[in-house]
């Protein structure tokens, strides 16, 4: 790969890492970035799950104090998880290019969709975990959902964040803040998994993705600056924007 790729690789992990950061959505931005300079889907994919993963470490870390009280949750979810994204890291090898050509529209509409409607599922969650009766429902439960979400995440990933939260309130009764916790760190399972499965694929090009690893934890601290001169919700259209647009170019060709 050309010192030129690996620079325009470098920027678009910088955004991507600024983006999940400020909104959420980098996936969408670094994903057809190595498409365009000739990474094959696949290869392309999975690059890019090894190389933004070391940034959903941070979210854990930052919100580890939330995790207190959760330990029984952990341990069966975190197993699910880890199960989950292997899985859905055997589906990808299992695909060939052409196929998942043909899957990365939609999955890309899915995510460009979710993210437009972030505020009405928060809200949704808000009133959710605003209730204070008990959930009708075993919180083993959250197992048969969780597993979907994980095998998605190993599979493709964008939008993981929205989709997981999502589906713990589905089952479990209490705050958004705990919630969002726990999120991180199924999430960081789900990826870290999927990585670790992934480096014996053969499919990873390294010189991009220690390149952009190194960008999008730098891209990160900047979204942390830019916290509180950029408005997200301007970020989260730009990037809805910018994810219909390649979605409809893979749609096209």
């Amino acid at each position: 790969m050309s010192i030129t790729h690996l620079l325009i690789l470098g920027l678009a992990a910088i955004a991507g890492g600024a983006v999940n950061a400020l909104a959420g959505g980098g996936t969408l931005i670094t994903f057809p970035v190595l498409t365009a300079v000739g990474v094959p889907f696949v290869s392309a994919n999975i690059t890019n799950t090894v190389a933004l993963c070391p940034g959903y470490l941070g979210a854990t870390i930052a919100q580890m104090r939330d995790l207190r009280g959760q330990s029984l949750r952990l341990w069966f979810l975190i197993p699910t998880s880890i199960i989950g994204g292997v899985g859905g890291g055997i589906l990808l090898l299992h695909t060939s290019d052409h196929v998942f050509a043909k899957t990365v529209p939609y999955l890309i509409l899915l995510a460009v969709i979710l993210m437009a409607l972030q505020d009405q599922i928060r809200a949704f969650l808000l009133r959710k975990t605003g209730k204070t009766e008990t959930s009708p429902f075993h919180e083993a439960w959250i197992i048969l959902p969780i597993l979907p979400a994980a095998v998605y995440g190993g599979y493709f990933g964008a939008g993981l964040s929205i989709i997981t939260i999502a589906v713990l309130c589905v089952v479990i009764n209490d705050s958004i803040i705990r919630l969002n916790a726990l999120k991180q760190i199924l999430a960081f399972s789900i990826n870290t998994a999927a990585c670790i499965f992934f480096l014996f694929s053969g499919k990873i090009v390294w010189s991009a993705a220690l390149v952009m690893a190194v960008c999008a934890l730098a891209g990160g601290a900047l979204g942390g600056w830019m916290a509180g001169k950029v408005k997200p919700l301007t970020l989260r259209y730009i990037v809805i924007g910018i994810g219909t647009i390649v979605a409809l170019y893979y749609f096209i060709h």
